[in-house]
């Protein structure tokens, strides 16, 4: 009986883990198709604006991530991924700019944190009428950048469970 009861576990446990690989294949087939077609729609946006025009000269001197990435572990060892947008504002950002009593003696100057100037589109960079090829890399690569913390997780899960 206990036989039965250790192959049933181990045949569920096999099945999970097959699961898990095929979800695990089917979202690297779906970021490998999203970078595939915008390095494909970059080198349509380089024949049609030129070599020279799109290329690391036209990237700007002070470059800002817009997208960054957050680690955390978990009580059981796995390491999770999560993409934050850069521009997003902390909980202490949100909160009322002046205390609710103020004094009314005098002007007092003080000091505000300044707002940070909003994330400017890197197409920009590249001129104000960009072609739509350009366009779609961008988003291809975006697309891509938000299902690679998913893709990441499940291969730490995956990974963490035939090491157990």
């Amino acid at each position: 009986m206990a036989a039965a009861n250790l192959r049933a576990e181990l045949d569920s446990l096999l099945l999970q883990l097959l699961g898990d690989l095929e979800e695990l294949e089917t979202k690297r087939a779906a970021l490998n198709a999203r970078v595939e077609e915008g390095w494909l729609s970059l080198s349509k946006a380089r024949y049609a604006m030129g070599a020279k025009s799109v290329g690391p000269l036209q990237y700007a001197s002070r470059m800002e991530p817009q997208v960054c990435v957050c680690t955390s572990e978990a009580q059981d060892g796995l390491q999770k991924f999560c993409l934050v947008r850069a521009g997003a504002r902390t909980p202490e950002e949100v909160g009322p700019r002046e205390s609710a009593l103020r004094k009314r003696k005098g002007p007092t100057k003080t000091a505000e944190p300044e707002p940070s100037p909003a994330p400017q589109d890197p197409l920009n960079w590249f001129g104000i009428l960009v072609p739509h090829s350009l366009r779609q890399a961008q988003a291809s690569f975006r697309e891509g950048e938000w299902t690679l913390p998913g893709t990441l997780n499940l291969q730490g899960a995956f990974e963490h469970s035939c090491l157990v």
